[in-house]
């Protein structure tokens, strides 16, 4: 009797398998290489941006390795990069000298409870903003300066609900840091975050976003895009932000228009118009100086092949006050002796 029983468990546990077993999806892996070449017409390094830095040279981006899977209702998103724009110029140990041999861009897992309602724990490539880290999801190859001085990613925990097809809410509590995966220990998890998106029409959604906390400060940014055409896009983000821990008038505010074309199916064009003003304290870690702003033009081409995208690029970006140099003896001696900067750029990026 006790066999009996002992195997009719068994015959339970392997339907029970069987049966999570078949809402289960095959493990995914996706990813991208990317390297370019850039040019300053100066001849020096100019524009503070993240990213393509390096002057007359031919060099690496990164090479980025994304894995989904989902069983059930559970599911997680692991995702390593390696290479400059994957490693130091994305936060973690980025001080130039320990440049960590790999970055984790995101390691969160996410639990269903309903069709509308879930929750996810981890870290978490970053609810705020327009452009992110792999070059994939942008079309212009070099980013704004509200990328730059924005979060790249986010510790904790946040909950999603569909409140309708075309509206949804999140929430979520944080590191008491942007672009860390350990809190301070003394603060935690203190920051919080929420996400309001809008799909009034069919091809346009905008997101309402929100990050406070003590030491990350308070930014606030929308982020939308509508596609008004199969061809024609057009994309905007506008954002503030203020610094933490009491400071007053301290942060920045800017706005990014983001106009897209698709000539062919293998031909597109961008364009990002950007206006980035630092408010009266400073406090900008990229950009300009106190209480001076800057006007930055992108114009990329996106030319595809099957997975092979080239982007040809120029930035013309024009400052308040002399912020760039005109020629490498300037960068020498440490003074910026001119308001504008230019340059050109030519990107590969394969996603596979």
């Amino acid at each position: 009797m006790f066999k009996k029983v002992l195997a009719l468990i068994a015959l339970a546990g392997t339907s029970y398998a069987n049966a999570q077993d078949s809402t289960s999806t095959p493990l995914s892996i996706s990813g991208s290489v990317d390297a370019y070449y850039k040019y300053d017409f100066s001849k020096v390094p100019n524009i503070p941006t993240s990213f393509a830095t390096d002057q007359n040279s031919v060099s690496l981006g990164m090479i980025d390795i994304a894995l989904k899977k989902s069983t059930g209702k559970a599911s997680f998103v692991g995702e390593v990069s390696f290479g400059p724009r994957g490693q130091y110029q994305s936060i973690p140990n980025g001080d130039n000298v320990d440049d960590n041999s790999f970055h984790i861009q995101n390691l969160y897992a996410t639990y269903a409870f309903t069709d509308k309602f879930s929750m996810t724990a981890g870290y978490m490539g970053t609810f705020v903003g327009y452009e992110v880290i792999s070059p994939v999801g942008n079309v212009n190859y070099s980013t704004s300066y509200l990328f730059t001085n924005g979060p790249f990613q986010n510790a904790g925990i946040k909950a999603n609900y569909a409140i309708s097809s075309k509206v949804g809410l999140m929430a979520g509590l944080f590191n008491n840091k942007w672009n860390v995966y350990q809190a301070d220990a003394n603060q935690g998890v203190n920051t919080f975050g929420a996400q309001l998106s809008v799909t009034p029409i069919e091809g346009w959604t905008a997101y309402f976003n929100l990050l406070t906390g003590y030491s990350s400060g308070t930014i606030l940014d929308l982020t939308t895009a509508y596609q008004i055409t199969d061809k024609f896009k057009l994309g905007l983000n506008v954002a503030d932000w203020s610094a933490g821990e009491g400071a007053d008038d301290t942060g920045y505010t800017g706005v990014a228009l983001y106009p897209s074309v698709a000539l062919t199916s293998s031909i597109g064009l961008g364009l990002r118009g950007e206006y980035f003003k630092t408010k009266k304290n400073g406090g900008v870690g990229f950009g300009p100086a106190a209480d001076e702003s800057v006007t930055a033009l992108t114009v990329s081409g996106n030319l595809k092949a099957g997975g092979l995208t080239f982007i040809p690029e120029i930035r013309f970006d024009n400052a308040s006050v002399n912020s760039f140099y005109k020629k490498p003896e300037s960068l020498t001696l440490g003074t910026a002796d001119t308001k504008s900067a230019s340059q050109f750029s030519l990107a590969v990026v394969y996603a596979f």
